[in-house]
């Protein structure tokens, strides 16, 4: 399963009333394993940013001056996402000013793109109810360092996203492998973790374990009345 971890940067929190993306972040995973490959985006908006937006994500008016505008980076972002499941932290906000820079430039809805969106923000209410659910607080709540994330960065703000997903829904590296309570059937729909390069220890018993394993199979056998018939089936 291929998935995006997206995040954006804007101009200010409404979409409808005209204000725009500044930068897209994303980052691919496929089967719960993060790929390497990104795609990072700054975005010309055609106006400045409200001083509230600007202190959040330090993105200044000069510096989105020379960049290009939506429309000429929708098809690269559209070619990126085509077919994936979005993970999205409070997708509403994301989602809506997507739709509306879609729209603009005349490109498809994301609906028609992307396999759909996962809001990561529904998943840690529900593991962590009445508690904060922000990024800043999950990541001290999961011990995921951001001590580097001076301002908030579409492409660093993908990455923590990431790292917290994967260690509320039990990381990648985990050896726990979900499984379903599947009463008729007893079938798997958990994620299935690669264990193919887990190289495990074999200890060789030593002669006086041998002794005591050998004895204590003894006493089995006669407390059953010789009915250990594995080692009938051994011999």
């Amino acid at each position: 399963m291929r998935q995006i971890f997206l995040d954006t940067e804007t101009t200010g929190l409404d979409a409808a009333n005209g204000d725009r993306l500044v930068e897209i972040g994303c980052i691919e995973m496929v089967d719960r394993r993060l790929t390497g490959s990104t795609l990072h985006l700054y975005v010309n908006p055609g106006r400045p940013s409200s001083p509230e937006a600007e202190r959040i994500h330090g993105l200044t008016e000069e510096f989105l001056a020379d960049k290009p505008p939506f429309e000429a980076v929708a098809d690269e972002l559209l070619a990126y996402l085509q077919g994936a499941e979005l993970i999205i932290h409070n997708a509403d906000f994301d989602v809506g000013f997507l739709r509306a820079e879609l729209a603009r430039a005349g490109r498809s809805p994301l609906e028609e793109v992307v396999s759909r969106v996962h809001d990561s923000i529904k998943l840690a209410r529900d593991l962590y109810p009445g508690k904060g659910v922000s990024l800043d607080a999950l990541c001290r709540r999961l011990e995921v360092d951001n001590t580097h994330r001076t301002y908030h960065g579409a492409l660093v703000d993908a990455a923590l996203l990431a790292e917290v997903y994967l260690r509320m829904t039990r990381g990648q590296d985990s050896l726990v492998i979900d499984m379903s309570d599947d009463s008729a059937g007893g079938g798997s729909s958990g994620p299935r973790i690669d264990l193919s390069g887990l190289v495990l220890a074999v200890l060789e018993p030593t002669p006086e374990e041998l002794a005591a394993h050998e004895r204590l199979l003894a006493d089995l056998d006669k407390a059953s009345g010789g009915k250990t018939v594995w080692r009938e089936v051994m011999a």
